[in-house]
């Protein structure tokens, strides 16, 4: 794979992101034209808006989360020259499962969620828009390494699962 190591800067700008919503809650993301041409069909979409009524982690909605996890992995890979409008429209919806998972065990008897939501997400995606072999890639592999044996088959989909475990971290850790 490609070179994959970040400068100091990236890194720092990566926290900075990660750790503070206010960029999302401001909707900053939407001052950058490239990336909205990459979303527009999906952000603006009920659907994806509905995932507000849902908390992801800490106080983090799911929506949040997947802005976080689709802008900073846009980035990355627009940096690289990597298929970024994937990694921005997948990054959206790979966590639309649309349920609240603090309560979905209880309800349903599904005490595995973390190993079941990218389906899921992905049948709920399939649904509702045409994804490619990289979005469907992203959507379906991107809880690796809690589902051992699914792992990410492109640098675009390894970008959204590291993005992703790091936004949940640093969400997981801010809690009150």
């Amino acid at each position: 794979m490609e070179n994959m190591h970040f400068t100091r800067e990236e890194r720092e700008e990566a926290i900075r992101w990660a750790e503070d919503s206010s960029w999302v809650v401001r909707e900053d993301y939407r001052e950058d034209p490239d990336y909205m041409d990459c979303v527009k069909d999906i952000i603006d979409s009920p659907v994806f808006q509905s995932m507000d009524d849902y908390m992801q982690h800490g106080d983090t909605t799911c929506k949040a989360h997947c802005i976080k996890v689709s802008y900073m992995g846009y980035c990355i890979c627009r940096k690289r020259g990597w298929d970024y409008a994937e990694v921005a429209s997948a990054g959206l919806l790979h966590d639309l499962f649309l349920y609240d998972w603090h309560t979905h065990a209880a309800r349903t008897g599904d005490k595995f969620h973390g190993l079941t939501h990218p389906d899921v997400s992905y049948k709920n995606a399939s649904r509702l828009y045409q994804l490619n072999k990289v979005e469907k890639d992203i959507i379906l592999n991107h809880m690796w390494p809690v589902t051992f044996f699914r792992f990410p088959r492109t640098k675009e989909g390894w970008i959204t699962t590291i993005t992703d475990k790091y936004c949940g971290a640093c969400e997981t850790s801010r809690r009150k």
